[in-house]
């Protein structure tokens, strides 16, 4: 009966014992990776720790020689640049549109009906021509009454009477004066609203005159350009108008007061001058244009790649002294652009030759305390100035 009872065993039993068999291996497994997995990166934490504290204490990577890093060292140093004397006229950029030199909106300061137009658009004037009248009916008839009423005052011997009489005939005298429109200035009547019978009220524009002798623009320069702005320069436009041209323009005033602009811009509102316009140009014509400083300026440059910027602040290059042997001088700069810095204040002059070493790059940027590196002009290496 033994036999029979362990042949009919029950078969699930040795399956269940097979899938515990590979769950432990599969376990075993997960737990071998997981403690070759810790063990790399101890290993690469301690390999970093190491080589930090070995370049902290030594000044070089645990895999490079003293002699190979000083011999390195040494190359770098030998990169060298010139300090240049470079002279320029600065040139600031303007455009705008034209404007008449002179614009009078005639209005009639009575109300009344209009009788008599005496010009019409683009006939000239001079200053004082009579343009057009209003009714002056009783304007006149004010005049006249007063005016027996100052004879009958002169009789009566009233000198009081007949001083606030004369006060009324002036008075009298400066509305009739209201019925008439004048020219303030030559000019060119550029356009008429008005007829004869009209009946316009006080204050009603009739006509526009303007004086297109000379013609005058109002440009926007800066807070940092106006600094090289005066009256009297000059500016040279051209206009589509007049392809291939160039109009020489005058700088005649320049505001005490500036203003903000809507991105926060302190400028000023310059007017220039067209003295003789050609017949093609009419206002409101734009313009492009340059104004250019008569004075020749000088200024000292470098390579923006040779110039530290401290954490505290300040900038140093290290110029090459007359024993050969690098020297620290403090300067201030400004950025141009294209990877040149301009030296406004330090102990440097034209021909003086700045070393360039310590401006190669480092994983720990050797031999520099304190400087921030950054991409140069062209992809090269550099150091960031102060703007």
């Amino acid at each position: 009966m033994s036999p029979n009872t362990n042949s009919n065993a029950n078969p699930n039993n040795s399956t269940e014992d097979r899938v515990r068999s590979n769950l432990k291996k599969k376990l075993r497994k997960k737990r071998i990776k997981r403690l070759i997995t810790w063990v790399v990166v101890v290993a690469m934490l301690g390999i970093a720790v190491f080589t930090y504290q070995f370049y902290k204490t030594n000044g070089r990577m645990p895999f490079t020689s003293a002699d190979k890093l000083a011999a390195q060292q040494a190359t770098a140093a030998t990169q060298e640049t010139t300090v240049r004397e470079i002279e320029f006229s600065q040139t600031i950029d303007i455009s705008g549109n034209v404007e008449a030199f002179q614009t009078q909106k005639v209005v009639f300061r009575s109300t009344g009906a209009v009788t008599g137009v005496f010009v019409e658009e683009g006939v000239r004037v001079k200053k004082g021509d009579l343009l057009a009248t209003i009714d002056d009916t009783s304007q006149s008839y004010t005049l006249a009454n007063i005016e027996s009423q100052i004879e009958e005052a002169k009789l009566q011997g009233s000198v009081r009477q007949l001083e606030l009489l004369e006060m009324q005939k002036t008075m009298a005298v400066n509305n009739l004066d209201y019925t008439k429109a004048y020219a303030n200035f030559d000019g060119v009547v550029a356009s008429v609203s008005v007829d004869e019978g009209d009946y316009f009220e006080a204050g009603d524009a009739a006509m526009v005159i303007i004086d297109r002798s000379k013609l005058k623009a109002t440009v926007e320069i800066d807070e940092i350009d106006i600094q090289s702005v005066q009256t009297g320069m000059t500016a040279e436009l051209t206009f589509d108008s007049i392809p291939g041209k160039t109009i020489d323009a005058t700088v005649t005033y320049i505001p005490m007061l500036g203003r903000t602009t809507s991105q926060g811009i302190g400028v000023l509102d310059v007017e220039i001058v067209i003295e003789d316009p050609p017949t093609a140009l009419a206002p409101g014509f734009t313009f492009a244009g340059t104004i250019s400083a008569d004075e020749v300026k000088r200024m000292l440059v470098l390579p923006t790649s040779a110039i530290v910027s401290n954490r505290r602040g300040s900038d140093t290059v290290r110029k090459k002294g007359a024993d050969g042997n690098p020297v620290s001088v403090e300067v201030t700069t400004k950025y141009l652009g294209e990877g040149m810095s301009e030296i406004l204040s330090g102990n440097l002059k034209a021909g003086d030759v700045v070393l360039m070493g310590t401006t190669t790059n480092s994983m720990f940027n050797i031999g520099i305390p304190g400087a921030t590196p950054m991409q140069g002009s062209g992809g090269g290496a550099g150091l960031r100035t102060s703007l």
